[in-house]
């Protein structure tokens, strides 16, 4: 065979890296489990030095690790990012998600508000940061207490957390309100598609696509006022 003949190695389109956060309680766990089903999609499972909550599972919802062990990976650089939370430790191990955007395939990241922001930093334009907006902080009380899982303490420290978080939200690419699971999913679902097509020329892109782009435009955060996120960080 003559190099004529060799045929041309295409490297496959790289994967988007697609950064979830919001507040505790908003609903991202259920938001992720629904959006990732029948994906191929790489779900980087975060390492945390809290304790594991009922149901979780080692290694599935994270991976549960002492706080020397985190700091060992810390101290050397095998953290994406990593950020601390009401008292716990949270990090996103690099190589297995290097090597997924390489081989083109899509990485969710299920992240903290602090954590996300270093991935922003780090990765620029590539990460695409969606915020998960509850629709209150009063409905966002409600979904914590119904929880039962944390003292009255520690959700006060959440609520607080979640309304500084909530005047961040202009730092995201996009919102998502999370009132109805439904439609947050499916405009999850516009984003990532409307984000595929950015890498294709405009004369390429199907209706599906054009439509996803209107859906994913109308979240954009800079559609957000600051008058609408005082009413939910104060209501």
């Amino acid at each position: 065979m003559t190099s004529q003949d060799t045929p041309l190695s295409v490297s496959p389109r790289r994967g988007l890296l697609l950064v979830m956060t919001g507040a505790s309680g908003v609903g991202k766990g259920t938001l992720r489990e629904r959006w990732l089903a029948g994906q191929d999609v790489f779900y980087s499972t975060s390492w945390t030095t809290r304790e594991a909550r009922p149901g979780e599972r080692d290694g599935v919802d994270y991976v549960f690790v002492t706080p020397d062990a985190f700091e060992t990976k810390a101290q050397a650089d095998g953290f994406l990012e990593h950020a601390a939370f009401v008292g716990n430790r949270y990090g996103t191990p690099i190589e297995p998600i290097e090597a997924a955007l390489s081989r083109g395939q899509d990485v969710i990241l299920e992240i903290e508000v602090e954590g996300a922001m270093q991935v922003k930093g780090r990765m620029g334009d590539e990460a695409i940061l969606i915020f998960i907006m509850p629709p209150s902080l009063s409905e966002l009380r409600r979904r914590l207490e119904g929880r039962a899982t944390e003292t009255p303490e520690r959700i006060e420290k959440r609520l607080a957390r979640a309304r500084e978080e909530i005047r961040e939200a202009h730092e995201f690419r996009y919102v998502v309100v999370n009132d109805d699971l439904d439609r947050a999913l499916g405009e999850l679902h516009a984003i990532q598609r409307a984000e595929r097509a950015r890498q294709l020329p405009e004369n390429e892109w199907t209706e599906a696509d054009r439509e996803a782009r209107v859906q994913a435009d109308a979240l954009r955060s800079y559609t957000l006022t600051d008058t609408d996120l005082d009413r939910i960080g104060n209501g």
